[in-house]
């Protein structure tokens, strides 16, 4: 990932138009919906735009931008991501982490091995649990107390306990 990537994140992808007067459904992918409201700047092709109205329909936001007012140009920004720039992130609790954070890390067992590094995060109700990719294959790892052990953004590692069986059950051939 290149350092400009970090500059702006994805909280939304524009679906398709809603109605004729430039309003927009997105499907929503942040924690954090608030970012949705009135009056909240968003960047769409890197271009800052203000939310003018918000509603919300079946989980789906729908939004009018301020610079979008009918049907052909809200079709032209179909399946675009709706950013916020990095300066915009909330600060999470201590021991909590952003996807975009982890996604690239290496993960590393307690024996000093070199299990690969995090490509994507599954996340499910119970935890997340990140698919490892190394000389092995695909490896999915939960992220619970009891497997990760450290998480060291600026080092750019995670360090796991492999639990009995951890590796050889969850070890996918990719």
């Amino acid at each position: 990932m290149k350092s400009s990537d970090l500059d702006f994140i994805t909280i939304g992808r524009i679906l398709a138009p809603w109605g004729i007067k430039g309003k927009l459904k997105v499907k929503v992918i942040t924690d954090f919906p608030q970012r949705f409201a009135p009056s909240s700047t968003v960047y769409v092709n890197r271009q800052p735009m203000t939310i003018a109205s918000t509603e919300w329909y079946k989980s789906k936001a729908i939004i009018k931008l301020n610079t979008i007012d009918n049907i052909e140009a809200a079709q032209r920004l179909r399946g675009q991501p709706i950013e916020i720039h990095h300066s915009q992130l909330y600060s999470l609790p201590e021991g909590q982490y952003y996807h975009f954070q982890l996604i690239g890390l290496e993960v590393w067992t307690t024996q000093g091995e070199l299990l690969g590094n995090i490509t994507e995060i599954l996340t499910a109700e119970s935890n997340d649990n990140y698919v490892v990719k190394g000389d092995k294959g695909e490896i999915l790892i939960p992220a619970v107390e009891d497997v990760v052990k450290s998480i060291d953004l600026n080092k750019g590692r995670i360090v796991i306990e492999a639990i009995q069986g951890l590796l050889s059950l969850n070890q996918k051939s990719g």
